[in-house]
This record gives C-alpha cells, structure tokens and sequence, in this order.
C-alpha cells in the first residue's frame, strides 16, 4: 500500500521519537530534517524531497510539491537527506525491516541488556541519530535524548549506550571522568586512530569501532566484523562492497542513481579497504586518494601514521591544488600537549613507513579540526585553507623521492 511521506521538520525530542516509532509500524514514512537550516535549505531539501507533509512543533501542515504527489518506494519508513552539501540533494530511502535488522544486530554484537537505555546526543537528521532511537525502540525502552553533544552532561550520565564520532569521544576523554560508568560506546562516522581507542579502553570504556553509512543503516561492520546478516567483500582496486538486510532500498527518485551502486545484492561503497585476517580495514574514501606528482596515496592512511606522533593530537590528510604537483599532501594537525610538531619532524615520521611521495609537503595548525554537522572532518574546507589560518612556510623542505 502506498504510504503517505512526512517531512519531520522536528528537533530531537518525544515528538520525532513518537514519529519515527509510527512509522517502523507502518505510519506514514519520514525523513528527519534539522529545523535549525536556513530557510533557503530547508526550502531546496522539500522540493527534491516532495513530502505530502510536513511536521513541526506547530503540528501538520500538507504540501503541495511542484511536480505533483510521487510515492515511496514500497516498504518505506524513514528517508534520509545525504549528499546535499556538494550538490542537488538525494534521499536514502530505508525500509522498516531493513532498520530493525541493523538495530538488532547492533545489540547483539554488544550484548544489550534486556533493561539497557540509549542516549541520543547526535544530530537526528542523520542515519546516527536516527538509528539510536531505532535501537531503543527494538529493545522496548525510552531513549534518553539530548538537544545537542555535551561531553560533561554525557561523563555524568549512569550506564546508557550512546553513539558518537571520534572528536565527541575525544572531549568526553578531556573531562577526566569515570567513563566506566557508561555503558557501550559506539564510534564511527570517522576513522579512529588507534591512539584513541588505546586511552578510551584504558579508562574502562567499552567502545567498538564501526563502519557503514545512511545506505546500510548505519554502522554494519563492527571493529570489522560485520554484523549478523551482513557481508563484505572488495571489488577491483580494493573498493569495499556490502550486501544484506540492511540495505537501503534506493535513491528517493533517482533510479539511475541507485543502478550506479548496486550490483545485484551488492552495494559499491566510495571507499577502499583491506582485509586483514578475516577483518576489514577501511583505508579511506576514493575522493579522498591524493595524485601527487603521479603518485596516488590514500589521505587516510598518512592521518593514521601522523596520529601516532607524540605531537599530534588530531590530524586530518586532504590534497591541495599545487601548479607542480597536481596535489600536495597537506597535514592539518592540532598539536598535542607536548609540542608543536615541525613539518621536518612528520616528514621523517611517515617516510618511515611509508613511500617517500605520501610525506606531508605542508604543514597546518589548528586549535581544533572544523567538523560537519555529522560529526565529520569538513575536509571540502580543510582542502583551501582559510586567510585566518596559519601554514607552514616550508612546504617542499625536501625532496620528494
């Protein structure tokens, strides 16, 4: 049966959670929106979204899209808005069952009890949000939902799950509180250094590391085991693809779309791995793979080498235009406690590792890595750095092989 579709202009809180629980039991479907973008935004995002009607604090108000009412695809609960940032926006479409599948499986792999909370405190706009409400749903109990991150208000909560990405576990980190109070911690939306996850474990916290993204529901490989139902393999060149329940069912709209990332039951990822014993290990995106003098190197591979130098606290890798080189490696470091690393210091660090040609030929320093929304590195405005930021000087202090 077609399913009427609600824009859920909401802000986290019992209405959306209410919202979202009618539409897993077959209500109309919804698609999360932030009531906190600008109005233009919000304008684009309806338009290509072409609700029947929209949902805010004042209650339900119908709408009437230019093109005419289109249905969802069959199955529908929840859609959610990706890729907006870097062009036309495009809908995840999910169906009920394919959430409560990830939902469950995440519980299990962390072994919930039958009596464990939630915490909501990532944006509900997002898969992440969203998929923490769906997890207390299945395991019949109240989410506690925050407005907003707050690493002192999270230190001092008893015993519940939560979700965050690394930099939010980073200040949770920085408050010197007793985590092992907390109960599981489920980390991705970013890589985790191995730094991290050493300290975070050392303090009593129960953290797994996840990969996935809004087209599997969320995370679907936990500390590179995929979770039940699931299954990973790579294609040519090392892309990552995954296949099960979770799956999305498609682009809202865009068929043509949806045919360029599946293949049969398998979803192509944008992003390359390893397997390493049986395990995955996301090397990073494929946009993300810096061609520097004919040279390709994966960003995120040099970030995990830099964040295991004792001066560098966080550290993101992006490629930079250069009339040379087509693209130079640029490292954008917040310095540690210990020190302000030198762009000598990091370049001797990864050549030790690494070849020659995926050495840093910049340096920046930042007081704190500029994040989305999402909780994710902005790395569109980390690739042109920002007049009010400072850059090494030195870029090319040595030969480059």
């Amino acid at each position: 049966m077609d399913r009427p579709l609600h824009a859920a202009v909401l802000p986290p809180g019992p209405r959306l959670f209410r919202a979202l629980a009618d539409a897993l039991d077959g209500g109309p479907a919804i698609c999360p929106l932030s009531p906190d973008l600008p109005e233009p935004a919000l304008r684009e995002l309806l338009d290509a979204l072409a609700p029947d009607a929209i949902r805010t604090p004042d209650g339900l108000a119908p709408f009437r899209p230019r093109g005419g009412r289109r249905p969802t695809a069959p199955g529908t609960a929840v859609l959610i808005a990706t890729s907006g940032s870097t062009g036309t926006p495009k809908f995840v479409e999910l169906s009920g069952a394919a959430l409560r599948h990830s939902a469950a499986g995440t519980l299990a792999r962390i072994e919930a009890g039958p009596r464990d909370r939630w915490l909501c405190c990532v944006p509900t706009s997002h898969i992440s949000g969203v998929q923490v409400l769906v997890r207390a749903l299945v395991a019949g109990t109240e989410p506690i939902i925050a407005p907003r991150f707050d690493a002192a208000a999270l230190a001092a909560t008893e015993g519940a799950h939560v979700s965050l990405v690394p930099t939010q576990l980073r200040r949770l980190l920085d408050t010197g509180a007793d985590l092992a109070r907390l109960g599981a911690i489920v980390l991705g939306g970013a890589a985790a250094f191995p730094g991290l996850l050493a300290e975070a474990r050392a303090r009593g916290v129960r953290v797994f590391t996840t990969y996935g993204m809004s087209e599997t529901c969320g995370g679907c490989v936990y500390d590179g085991t995929p979770l039940d139902g699931m299954r990973v393999a790579l294609g040519a060149g090392g892309r990552i693809r995954l296949s099960g329940p979770s799956l999305f069912t498609g682009y809202r709209l865009r068929p043509e779309q949806t045919a360029e990332v599946r293949d049969g039951d398998w979803f192509v990822t944008q992003d390359l791995g390893a397997l390493e014993d049986g395990r995955l290990r996301v090397r990073g995106r494929l946009d993300d793979v810096i061609n520097t003098g004919g040279e390709k190197v994966v960003a995120g591979e040099i970030a995990a080498v830099l964040s295991r130098h004792p001066k560098v606290r966080d550290v993101v890798v992006v490629g930079r235009p250069d009339p040379e080189w087509g693209e130079r490696v640029t490292a954008v470091v917040v310095p540690a406690a210990s020190g302000r690393p030198e762009l000598t210091e990091l370049r001797a660090f990864v050549r030790e590792t690494m070849p020659p040609y995926a050495a840093p030929h910049e340096l920046e320093l930042v007081e704190a890595i500029p994040l989305l929304a999402s909780g994710k590195p902005d790395r569109a405005r980390l690739r042109s750095p920002a007049p009010d930021r400072t850059v090494s000087p030195d870029r090319t202090v040595s030969p480059r092989r």
